[in-house]
């Protein structure tokens, strides 16, 4: 896993519109809140993502943007995003690159780790969590980003 002031590994993956995606994609409004879940559609990510869409207007008020990685397709990823109105962008690591850089590899390469990083427009890593069981270890890490590290006088984010 990586830790606070590790650089964020640089990447390129397809959103839940087939669209290709980068770290600097988004970063481009400023901080960012990168999770990693499991699979779409199973109790507990759902229960996560749903907590995180709640939060979408504070985070978004904050200058903070949300995206989720999982090993899930895009056309998943769609399927999710729109049954459960989720204003972040979701994105398909089917091959688990991106998944290993971050760290967020089950044990022996089995399954997807629930981590979430705090990362700055920097690619600095400011924060970072990792509960495999408890969504809500996760949304209260993002409610600490919220508070901790919103950035005076930005603008607000928009939603995807």
């Amino acid at each position: 896993m990586l830790t606070p002031g590790d650089t964020a590994p640089d990447f390129m993956l397809p959103n839940e519109n087939g669209a290709a995606v980068s770290l600097d994609d988004l970063l481009t409004d400023g901080h960012l809140a990168l999770y990693f879940y499991p699979a779409d559609f199973t109790p507990l990510c759902t229960a996560e993502a749903c907590a995180f869409r709640d939060m979408s207007p504070q985070l978004a008020t904050a200058g903070v943007r949300l995206a989720g990685v999982s090993p899930q397709s895009q056309q998943s990823h769609d399927r999710f995003k729109t049954k459960f109105s989720l204003p972040f962008t979701l994105l398909a690591d089917q091959e688990k690159r991106v998944i290993k850089k971050y760290g967020a590899d089950g044990p022996f390469g089995f399954g997807t780790r629930r981590v979430t990083y705090l990362i700055a427009p920097d690619k600095r890593i400011v924060d970072a969590v990792r509960a495999d069981l408890s969504a809500k270890a996760h949304t209260r890490f993002i409610e600490k980003a919220i508070a901790a590290h919103s950035i005076k006088g930005a603008p607000p984010v928009t939603a995807e």
